[in-house]
């Protein structure tokens, strides 16, 4: 355990706090982390029956929190698994299953292990793709989930620092087969990011500055739009003047809608960027459309989102609201 960790920890002294492991080198070192700090914790493990080892890994991680002497839950993702996008249906039930054990439990923070290596592949996989602010910045610290909140504690923490821990003491943990498969654009980046530091002199430290300076211009921009939101927000609806999304700069107009749409249609994400691109070109006049299980009217020079399926009626939502915005 190092020192900004221990120092991380002090926050969450005297709080029940449950932390996600999986069995892998991070969250099996954030395991032993959290306990070394006096943490309260629970932890949560979720066997999504993908692998043949999965049962094996399920078992160690029950005998490891035994040995620690850490409570431990063992979820099952049972049922019809989909054909396509498995991972991130996988990654949403165990998100699931977990905040559920936590509101239930009366945890308020789960703890997970993304460390500085995850960091600067989640920002190299959304550069490829040609990411806006959102995707380039980096993870953060403190996110909600499901009236949880998400709480990651190693993003500064590099890989190699957890396996030297792992690996001097001794303490068994299992590697993902998949991290291995180069059919995957995370593990293609992880197996030639060196090339970055070796041919280009590109190193982790300097991504990872960079990752924190867009940190500090996304959150400014948040604040913005959260006030902007917050200023046509009525209840389950908003209603508000084209200005609010034309007479400002375009990426704060992108992000007051997709963060309208995300807070009325009840999404864990924001539409794509070029959905929301193709929603503000319609919105430049009358019309009416479907985007994240919200509807969006504009008539005039008003625009209306609703949930989908309820009523888009200008007066009603007018006399309802009884102020202009």
């Amino acid at each position: 355990m190092n020192q900004k960790f221990a120092d991380f920890m002090r926050d969450y002294q005297n709080r029940p706090v449950a932390v996600a492991v999986s069995g892998g080198v991070d969250s099996v070192a954030l395991l032993h982390w959290m306990v070394a700090a006096g943490a309260q914790v629970t932890a949560l493990h979720v066997n999504h029956g993908l692998r043949p080892t999965a049962g094996i890994e399920a078992a160690y991680v029950h005998d490891l929190c035994a040995g620690l002497g850490v409570p431990c839950r063992i979820f099952e993702w049972t049922g019809v698994k989909p054909e396509s996008n498995l991972e991130s249906a996988a990654r949403d039930a165990r998100y699931r299953m977990m905040t559920d054990f936590c509101r239930e439990n009366g945890i308020e923070y789960l703890f997970v292990a993304h460390q500085a290596d995850d960091q600067i592949e989640t920002f190299l996989m959304n550069l490829s793709r040609g990411s806006g602010l959102d995707g380039l910045a980096a993870m953060r610290t403190l996110t909600m989930r499901d009236g949880i909140t998400i709480v990651r504690p190693l993003l500064e923490t590099p890989r190699a620092e957890l396996v030297e821990y792992c690996d001097t003491r001794g303490i068994k943990y299992f590697h993902d087969e998949m991290n291995d498969d180069a059919q995957y654009t995370r593990v293609r980046i992880r197996q030639n990011r060196h090339l970055l530091s070796e041919k280009l002199g590109i190193s982790d430290g300097r991504i990872l500055l960079a990752l924190r300076n867009l940190s500090r211009a996304r959150d400014a921009m948040d604040d913005i739009v959260q006030a902007r939101v917050e200023m046509v927000m009525h209840g389950d609806y908003a209603i508000f003047p084209e200005s609010f999304l034309f007479d400002v700069a375009p990426d704060i107009g992108l992000k007051f809608l997709g963060t309208l749409i995300l807070r009325i249609g009840g999404d864990l994400y924001r539409p794509r960027l070029e959905s929301l691109t193709r929603a503000m070109e319609q919105l430049r006049g009358d019309c009416k459309f479907t985007l994240g299980h919200c509807t969006l009217r504009r008539r005039g020079d008003k625009i209306l989102v609703v949930q989908e399926g309820t009523s888009t009626s200008f007066r009603k939502r007018d006399e309802k609201t009884k102020k202009s915005i």
